[in-house]
């Protein structure tokens, strides 16, 4: 039976040495690197993540992002350097399906839902994610009960709780998935372009959704709506050909001279796009990185 709480590290010389859990910053990656056939996709990255912190990750196709997020979960090991989740733990030693248990919770672009199952039945599926074998196959109780109730409340979705999955709008299923990961109470949460075709009144609403949930967990966030990470985002890390290439304030990376040189080039008059920007139209001017502040809010919903 694989067991919820993995075990201390050893006293051996081996053993990983860092920050005890509860102190010190819930993510840090040392030197990280990551190579595929010779391409380096990280490039001795250092990257930390404070507790109840909500960080936005941006940059341009091919900046590391998505490899970044896949070494967090186990899904890519790194050639080089290490990633410490929660003070100790040495993510490059553990299996991908491990990483539930320890306390991360991933969630894709595309929302995945069970779409013939009903909202609770889903969230009841996802609190099982956490538990050995043994409890899965116990009916629900009433402190797991509790649990799905309070997370329902959470992301909005209480009217709906007998509602099939597969006919929620796209936004409601982009909660329940949240939702989902909730249930597990992960220290960490990892969203992947959490707005992504919603209208306007649903990323406000997602919006407020993010800001309840970092109250009691951390939360890495890949997002390319400018808009969006200028109305949330406290701090953001530009990432650039494998590396941090600047971090603070939207107001600030929006006017460091390395990320203006980064996306301009030398004398070329290339705006700074963010991934998944549209190209612009002949005769007009795009939404950049740089001046994403001065865009309209007055998006359709």
């Amino acid at each position: 039976m694989i067991s919820i709480f993995p075990k201390k590290p050893s006293s051996s010389p081996s053993a990983v040495r860092a920050s005890p859990a509860g102190s010190g910053p819930i993510l840090s990656a040392e030197k990280l690197t990551v190579s595929f056939d010779g391409f380096t996709v990280l490039d001795a990255l250092d990257f930390s993540l404070d507790r109840g912190e909500m960080r936005f990750l941006i940059g341009p196709n091919g900046a590391g992002k998505t490899t970044l997020i896949d070494v967090i979960t186990g899904k890519t090991k790194p050639s080089r350097g290490r990633v410490i989740f929660d003070g100790w733990i040495d993510l490059a030693r553990r299996q991908e399906h491990d990483l539930v248990r320890l306390g991360i919770g991933r969630k894709f672009q595309t929302p995945s839902v069970f779409g013939s199952l009903s909202v609770f039945q889903n969230l009841e599926v996802a609190l099982g994610f956490r538990s050995s074998l043994g409890a899965q196959l116990k009916s629900l109780g009433a402190q797991d009960a509790d649990r799905i109730g309070a997370t329902l409340e959470q992301v909005s979705l209480t009217e709906q709780v007998n509602q099939r999955a597969g006919t929620l709008s796209h936004g409601q299923k982009q909660w329940l998935e949240i939702g989902m990961l909730l249930v597990q109470d992960p220290k960490l949460l990892l969203l992947d372009e959490p707005v992504a075709g919603m209208t306007r009144r649903e990323r406000d609403r997602t919006g407020e959704l993010l800001q309840r949930i970092v109250q009691d967990r951390s939360v890495l966030v890949v997002e390319h709506d400018m808009q969006f990470v200028r109305q949330l985002a406290r701090k953001v890390t530009v990432m650039h050909m494998g590396k941090v290439l600047s971090e603070g304030s939207m107001e600030d990376v929006q006017q460091d001279p390395q990320v203006i040189k980064a996306y301009l080039g030398h004398g070329k008059q290339r705006p700074v796009k963010a991934e998944g920007e549209p190209e612009p139209a002949a005769g007009t001017s795009s939404t950049s990185l740089a001046s994403s502040h001065r865009s309209s809010a007055s998006a359709t919903a």
